[in-house]
């Protein structure tokens, strides 16, 4: 009984670490990415035309077009949905029969006798659900991937630490630099295949959470 009670208690121990742990994320990885390391030139000082000097044009502005570079994410996301649904539905019937006479039979009293039957169904049903989602702010991302049409990969997060509370704000998506603006930002509702989190954990947020084994019988309670 000892050696049962103490796996119990190694059990408990290992998903109360488990629950305390931070959840996956689902946004693209990594999270960040470095830049590539500058090639070394060949300087030539009696030249005019110098290589470093040239990477920069009068035209260019510091929009993230290379893996390394950041870009501020303007996070404006807002959702609604609705639906409502209705079903009616009913059926009647009757039926009469009238018993025969007949003669010889033994029983008198169940001759002339009418019978009668009427059934009835009524079915009403409604459902109704909505939804509203608002979640604004702003997160500096990463880019992570560069693909051949141009397009951006970007990925990046945020953690803020309060007291014995983190929490995780979590951002990545295909940017398309057309969307991007001269001050180097991009609203989330121009980024594709957009995830987002915003997430945390300690002991407010365990508070909030359900405890394993009442999700176990929750999963499994038939009524």
């Amino acid at each position: 009984m000892a050696f049962v009670a103490n796996i119990v208690i190694a059990a408990l121990v290992v998903l109360s670490g488990c629950s305390m742990m931070t959840p996956p994320s689902i946004v693209h990885q990594p999270m960040t990415a470095r830049a590539a390391p500058r090639a070394d030139n060949i300087q030539n000082a009696g030249a005019i035309y110098q290589p470093d000097s040239a990477k920069l044009s009068f035209y260019d502005d510091r929009r993230a077009i290379l893996v390394g570079d950041t870009i501020t994410v303007i996070i404006e996301e807002k959702t609604s949905a609705s639906k409502k649904s209705s079903g009616n539905a009913s059926r009647n019937g009757s039926t009469g029969l009238t018993t025969p006479t007949l003669s010889g039979l033994p029983i008198k009293a169940l001759q002339n006798i009418n019978v009668e039957a009427t059934s009835a169904t009524t079915f009403s049903g409604s459902g109704d659900a909505a939804s509203n989602n608002l979640f604004t702010g702003s997160l500096a991302a990463t880019v992570i991937e560069t693909f051949p049409n141009g397009n951006l990969l970007v990925s990046g997060e945020k953690q803020i630490t309060i007291n014995q509370g983190t929490e995780f704000i979590r951002f990545s998506g295909v940017i398309n630099p057309v969307n991007v603006t001269a001050a180097n930002t991009v609203s989330s509702t121009r980024v594709a295949d957009a995830r987002i989190e915003y997430r945390g954990n300690g002991y407010i947020d365990e508070a909030q959470t359900m405890g394993w084994l009442s999700r176990v019988f929750l999963s499994i309670w038939p009524f």
